[in-house]
């Protein structure tokens, strides 16, 4: 079949919930992936940071097929050999007390959320069903109900009402605002380190210290959404290192299982985490031998083969050649690590199209916010290949 053939099944039986580039990719190796037609491109979205050790790493899948062939699922009714191990190296590497796993990125926000409103009723003894959370304008969080209720993106939320109340939304990188919008209820701050989806916004330099020095100061938790920054992205383990602070409650996803399978895990302090019992929160395939197993081969490599440390290097390589390029459609190039933006002038808009163009040069990324590319390729990228993204950049801009 070719790819126009895979397209119009697409819109034929599926639902129309995604606008992707009309590219039908079928295979993929390290930072590389070949469409149905044959022809190669470099990918630099890693799948929403997902893929972060890159496509189909021959170690995590090893890991994968071992297990799959001894044991896959028992639920949480039983114990599994792979849990405990595995709750083990993610709390060593993270500097965690407990963890609670689960499936997607969603869903661990889910569960920070619940976690940190048992917490505020048992522990702070704010009044029944009146906690509040305080939230960041532009965020994401995933595109649950409760999370789109506290979205300021219409498109998440038009025509999804009505919301799930006990959320106030403040701006981002703004600490003042952050102290005035807490109250007595007040039981917790989630924040991205980084807002990844509203098209890599960086907060001012020691916005985060400050949120912590804030949370500790209010009694009140402070919540990081790491599902894309973390592990390895922003060329530290956790963005929060950056300015050497830890979370009460840390959530991690994605690139926890390398691309391969849904894993993702609340990382919290053991205050916290204790406030939920037998049979108030679980899921059936949360912490299942598969996924754990996954998990950790797909944790082991990051650090096995040094791609944090290489996300720190050819992020600054590719930052540093980025804020070279004087053109007058540019507004602003951003980032940390391998997480960067191209942010053009709003009345030249047309992200989409110069990631159509960037698709004819073999490149793979995606715009966001009409005007904003983003460029987050796998940690394994050389030199090299990064200057393969930097030359396509500059031929398709305007001459």
């Amino acid at each position: 079949m070719k790819q126009g053939e895979f397209i119009g099944l697409e819109d034929q039986f599926g639902a129309h919930n995604y606008k992707p580039l009309d590219v039908v990719l079928s295979r993929g190796k390290g930072v590389w992936v070949w469409d149905v037609d044959g022809n190669k491109y470099l990918d630099c979205l890693a799948a929403y940071s997902a893929v972060n050790q890159g496509h189909c790493h021959p170690k995590i899948m090893q890991a994968m097929v071992t297990q799959a062939e001894k044991l896959t699922l028992t639920s949480r009714a039983f114990r599994n050999d792979q849990l405990g191990p595995f709750y083990k190296d993610l709390c060593e590497l993270t500097n965690s007390h407990k963890v609670l796993p689960m499936n997607s990125g969603a869903e661990a926000v889910e569960t920070a959320i619940k976690i940190v409103r048992k917490w505020g009723y048992t522990v702070k003894g704010v009044p029944k069903d009146q906690a509040e959370i305080i939230v960041c304008a532009n965020n994401f969080h995933g595109r649950t109900i409760s999370i789109v209720s506290f979205s300021t993106d219409e498109n998440a939320r038009a025509g999804f009402g009505p919301f799930t109340p006990g959320f106030k939304c403040i701006p981002f990188g703004d600490a003042a605002a952050l102290e005035a919008a807490i109250t007595a209820n007040t039981v917790a701050f989630l924040v991205e380190p980084i807002q990844g989806e509203a098209g890599v916004i960086i907060p001012p330099e020691g916005y985060l210290k400050k949120a912590r020095e804030i949370c500790d100061r209010h009694n009140i938790a402070l919540i990081l959404d790491e599902i894309q920054t973390g592990l390895g992205r922003t060329g530290k383990m956790l963005a929060e290192e950056y300015e050497g602070i830890e979370a009460d409650l840390t959530i991690i996803g994605k690139a926890l299982s390398g691309g391969f399978y849904p894993v993702s895990a609340v990382l919290s302090n053991t205050e916290v985490m204790n406030v939920l019992q037998p049979g108030e929160h679980g899921s059936t395939f949360g912490g299942n031998p598969l996924a754990c197993a996954v998990a950790r081969a797909a944790l082991q490599v990051l650090f096995d083969e040094k791609m944090i440390e290489n996300s720190y290097q050819q992020g600054k390589y590719f930052l540093n050649e980025l804020e070279k390029i004087s053109h007058p459609h540019i507004k602003e190039v951003r980032g940390r690590g391998l997480m960067l933006a191209i942010e053009f002038h709003p009345e030249v808009g047309g992200a989409r199209a110069y990631c159509n163009k960037l698709k004819g040069h073999g490149i793979l990324a995606k715009d966001t916010h009409e005007n904003i590319v983003r460029f987050a390729p796998p940690l394994v990228i050389q030199r090299d290949e990064v200057d393969m993204i930097l030359d396509a950049i500059n031929e398709v801009l305007p001459h």
